[in-house]
């Protein structure tokens, strides 16, 4: 594998010394949003430790096209949960399992807690029967049933899971353990109704997502329009309905409207909520920071060609509702404000801010947003603040292997309205990587991220992705003699993308999804991958724990600075 190798000091003055060599404030990394809140214990390492860092070789592995989860040296996987499984008397765990977070339920213990797990979208084949190869008329030719049974395989999971003996066991009969499903009652988090309904049925399409300071999850409704389609708009101002991939609305009369928000959901009782301030598009994450006075900054992003990058400012402490949404212009370094009474641009388009929410893409590009390269997950660097974007790819644009974005927020306040934009990464052959995803920083501050190239692209003689071959695990270590270099340290199955890196407590497990396995299979007696080769003999999409050596020694990779 080739790989794009800085030098120490280059590296380091790149990604940001601030704060390197001193103490990570716990409750700077809790509201991060790709971490848990860690145990004293992550960061205490002994001196004989300490040489044994210093002498670490991080081997990564070779691009691979095997139909197989395979991992670095030092690192091991099991299996915690796949589709189907039952995780409650009534339920069972959904389908194409993505962003994936842990809450302890008790602080002091970070072996015993509860795991959210998104499911994004449903391969009919697999989960309703429908063939879609053959059928290309799901509005007529689907059933309620098969309809029904895909609308319950998208939302997200909440599951009890526990380690013992180093194995993360779901548990059995916990009253947590229950289903948020595209069928499930969510209120909106706002005054007024969205075509006409304050509570409207379920989440779809759940991507990426974040915690917040206040210990809920945040899943985020990506892409909306392949179960209700879209409404676009003329030069006239008047709708269209955009029909969409899937057919639902042919048998639920849902607006698209109401979807393609950030959710809520209390881990406690399964509650939910829709906020519509944070602005409806291809929601791909939210990552919160909690500022001093308690008002919070959300980060999020539209996973589309050409879409735009978002910040919300509360107004008032630990909301989500009261404040105003920004939106990037990367080029001249400003958070251009989306409040419809402090536009006048605005207000000529739109009737009210709910109307501003409801079309906020249009909203951005009429102020001049910079479009961006399908901006994707959003991460806090730990160390210094930065803020962290993956940029995936836009091939309109030829931009086939994307790149991570830095932005630098002016003073390193969070709720700035100036910044300064670099580029941290570029992927391609020289870099070693192709297509950013999922972000995730670990205690240390090393740099952990997955890939997102299409099944239809992968390992295609004469596309550009050859090199690549599956999608895969990174790393790229913060100190040490390998930083900057970037290492690919988990291949995933054949056809599945790597989602929702998430750290333990204790900085010793990450929770990672597999998911869609054999998403190019037409027909089920010949899947084009049988991971993770159970006795069904098909693919399922799962999540893993991945535990070893290696995890462990990468965290406590910044005692060698601190000593130093």
């Amino acid at each position: 594998m080739k790989t794009k190798k800085f030098n120490r000091r280059e590296f380091i003055s790149f990604l940001g010394k601030a704060g390197l060599g001193t103490a990570i404030l716990p409750p700077f990394l809790t509201h991060c949003g790709n971490i848990s809140t860690p145990s004293e214990s992550f960061q205490k390492v002994g001196s004989d430790d300490l040489q044994k860092l210093r002498d670490l070789i991080l081997e990564g592995i070779e691009a691979s096209d095997k139909d197989d989860l395979l991992l670095a040296n030092g690192l091991n996987y099991h299996t915690i949960l796949k589709w189907g499984d039952q995780i409650s008397e009534k339920d069972t765990f959904g389908f194409n399992n993505d962003f994936t977070s842990f809450l302890p339920l008790d602080p002091a213990n970070p072996k015993d807690g509860l795991l959210w797990v998104n499911h994004e979208y449903i391969h009919p084949l697999f989960v309703s029967g429908f063939d879609h190869f053959k059928n290309d008329d799901p509005a007529t030719q689907k059933t309620w049933e098969q309809v029904d049974k895909e609308m319950y395989n998208v939302g997200g999971s909440i599951v009890r899971i526990k380690e013992e003996d180093g194995k993360w066991k779901v548990v059995q009969g916990d009253p947590h353990n229950r289903r948020i499903t595209g069928q499930t009652p969510i209120p909106l988090n706002w005054d007024s109704p969205i075509k006409g309904k304050s509570t409207v049925m379920g989440t779809n399409s759940n991507c990426s997502g974040g915690i917040t300071p206040w210990n809920t999850f945040l899943t985020c409704e990506e892409n909306y329009d392949s179960y209700f389609g879209e409404t676009v708009y003329d030069e006239n101002n008047d709708p269209t309905h955009i029909p969409s991939k899937h057919g639902w609305e042919s048998f639920y009369n849902n607006p698209p409207e109401h979807y393609g928000w950030v959710v809520e959901v209390d881990p406690k009782d399964g509650s939910a909520q829709k906020h519509i301030a944070l602005g409806r598009m291809a929601h791909e994450c939210c990552t919160i920071y909690e500022l001093e006075d308690k008002h919070v900054v959300a980060y999020t992003g539209d996973d589309i060609n050409d879409q735009h990058l978002y910040k919300f400012i509360s107004s008032q402490p630990g909301s989500l509702k009261e404040g105003t949404l920004y939106v990037a212009d990367t080029i001249n370094g400003q958070w251009l404000s989306l409040d419809w009474e402090g536009q006048p641009i605005l207000k000529e388009k739109f009737k009210d801010q709910t109307e501003v929410l409801v079309r906020v893409r249009e909203a951005a590009k009429m102020l001049g947003a910079t479009e961006l390269n399908r901006p994707e997950d959003i991460e806090i660097d730990p160390i210094t603040g930065h803020v962290l974007v993956a940029l995936t790819n836009n091939k309109p644009k030829n931009d086939y292997h994307g790149s991570i974005l830095k932005i630098e927020e002016t003073d390193g306040k969070f709720d700035s309205l100036t910044f300064k934009a670099s580029t941290f990464l570029a992927g391609g052959e020289e870099s070693g990587f192709s297509c950013p995803d999922n972000l995730a920083f670990d205690f240390s501050g090393n740099l952990w991220f997955t890939s997102d190239m299409s099944g239809s692209a992968m390992n295609k003689e004469t596309g550009p992705y050859m090199a690549f071959k599956n999608n895969s695990l990174f790393v790229v270590p913060r100190i040490g003699k390998d930083a900057g270099k970037v290492f690919r340290v988990v291949s995933a199955p054949r056809d599945a993308e790597l989602t929702g890196p998430w750290f333990s407590p204790d900085g010793k497990t990450l929770f990672l999804s597999v998911q869609h396995p054999g998403e190019q299979t037409r027909d089920l007696a010949n899947p084009t991958s049988k991971w993770p080769f159970d006795e069904d003999n098909i693919p399922k999409p799962a999540v893993v724990a991945i535990q070893g050596d290696l995890i462990e020694k990468m965290h406590k990779l910044r005692e060698i600075e601190i000593e130093s």
